[in-house]
């Protein structure tokens, strides 16, 4: 006989779709809590600050996507330059692939955006709601003008902190001190208006409201993350053959007499995990090596004069074998790799030539013959300033001497200025017949450091008369 099952539910009676219990992660400090709280407030600090930073008059890091121009700490970029980004986004590739190899999810716990906001918007809940019992308690308590005030108050700042953290980001693309000026006189624009607002609820959603099921359902990198581990990664790993059978004790007993383990079953490194995950589970997808659950237990360990250790960074083998292989081939392999690709870049960025020049022949005659015995070829010359300097150029032909160059204005362009310029070469006759292969040189006056060689091809009369 079939029955009707309701939706949402199964045939006995289970829900199939289980909503998740808020986690609320309790304070921990220690040695990898400490090291995650640099990071996270160097990497705020960067990220807040350097759009006001200027260098040479410039704002430090600016993408200038109408303008076509990239500013990087004092170093101008053009479309042409795109080699580059392809260089870093294969050094941010591999130093994936490194990181990961060697210690698990280190970007997930350390440098994650999510990861990062999420832990503002906790510490930000925690000073105006409490600690997670507080917390916890207001939560299942009935509304209340105190559970109003300090919700309210937690939402407030929650959409201060976004709004500000959506103007910042724009202020990568656009100008950030004449956006200011457009939000202070309400003249912003409409793409700006709209990726402020995006980025802005997209902080509030993601770092206020999702939180782990961000990192859980939604981050395609805890899907994969295992095809870089191998049984020589670091991970954090609970010792259940130290550890088990687990069990509550009183600090002066004896483990083996009891026939425990060290771990008492506190639960502490389960209440400290923003993913709400247990550790002594083993390996899980949901673990962001945040480390916190290693922090909580060492300060249980020595509360109850063990040794700490219970919950740390090893391997695999070192916990089944005894046997530590940290430094392997793959970790040489990935290492090589990126510090010849971040060093080719580092080197290409800081030495290359900010002058770009293109010669580009006129259509309408292939040559002119002039009095006097003389061949002419026109061209035009598009010509880049890149850089943040005017600078005035010498253009002369190098391996032909007799070349006579003759051009509608001189070189002499401002800082990133574009120019496009009429340039006529004259020959002798007499230096051939066809093509002639020419190479030209423009040079800076006042740097000869910045100098660049384009190639010509210029167009002869061919004698077609027979001989006698």
């Amino acid at each position: 006989m079939n029955r009707l099952v309701e939706p949402g539910s199964s045939p006995a009676g289970e829900t199939l779709y289980l909503k998740e219990p808020k986690v609320y992660p309790r304070q921990v400090s220690g040695r990898f809590s400490r090291l995650r709280l640099v990071s996270i407030w160097t990497l705020l600090g960067l990220f807040y600050l350097l759009p006001w930073l200027e260098i040479n008059g410039k704002q430090s890091v600016l993408f200038d996507l109408p303008a076509r121009k990239f500013y990087l700490f004092g170093l101008t970029f053009w479309p042409q330059d795109f080699i580059y980004l392809a260089l870093l986004l294969i050094t941010a590739g591999l130093s994936l692939f490194f990181f990961t190899a060697l210690a698990g999810r280190l970007w997930c716990g350390l440098a994650c955006p999510q990861t990062i906001w999420t832990e503002v918007f906790v510490r930000i809940e925690r000073w105006v709601e409490g600690s997670r019992q507080q917390q916890i308690k207001r939560d299942n308590a009935p509304w209340s003008r105190d559970k109003i005030l300090r919700k309210s108050a937690k939402h407030a700042l929650w959409i201060l902190f976004a709004a500000w953290t959506g103007f910042t980001f724009v202020g990568f693309f656009s100008p950030v001190r004449e956006l200011g000026v457009s939000i202070r006189n309400l003249s912003l624009g409409p793409w700006e208006t709209f990726w402020t607002l995006f980025y802005a609820l997209a902080t509030y959603g993601n770092a206020g409201f999702l939180r782990e099921q961000v990192c859980k359902y939604m981050c395609p990198y805890a899907r994969f993350q295992s095809a870089m581990f191998d049984q020589d990664t670091l991970i954090i790993s609970y010792d259940a053959d130290r550890g088990e059978p687990r069990g509550g004790r009183r600090k002066s007993d004896i483990p083996a007499e009891k026939g425990l383990g060290d771990c008492i079953d506190c639960t502490l490194c389960v209440q400290v995990c923003p993913t709400g995950i247990d550790i002594r589970k083993g390996l899980q997808y949901e673990c962001i090596a945040c480390a916190a659950c290693i922090d909580v237990c060492d300060q249980v360990m020595d509360k109850m004069g063990y040794a700490r250790g219970l919950v740390k960074y090893t391997t695999e083998n070192a916990l089944k074998h005894k046997q530590v292989h940290v430094v392997r081939p793959r970790l040489i392999v990935y290492g090589a790799l990126l510090l010849t690709i971040l060093s080719a870049t580092l080197w290409g960025m800081t030495h290359r030539v900010p002058l770009r020049a293109d010669l580009i022949r006129d259509r309408n005659a292939l040559f002119r013959e002039l009095p006097g015995g003389l061949v002419e070829n026109v061209y035009t010359l598009k010509i880049t300033n890149m850089d943040d300097q005017p600078h005035h150029y010498d253009i002369r032909v190098v391996n032909n001497d007799a070349v006579e160059i003759d051009m509608s204005r001189e070189l002499q362009l401002q800082a990133e200025e574009v120019r496009g310029v009429s340039v006529r070469l004259r020959m002798p006759k007499s230096e051939g017949q066809g093509v002639q292969a020419l190479e030209i040189e423009i040079q800076a006056q006042d740097n000869p450091l910045i100098k660049k060689q384009i190639k010509a091809k210029a167009l002869m009369p061919i004698n077609t008369g027979s001989q006698p």
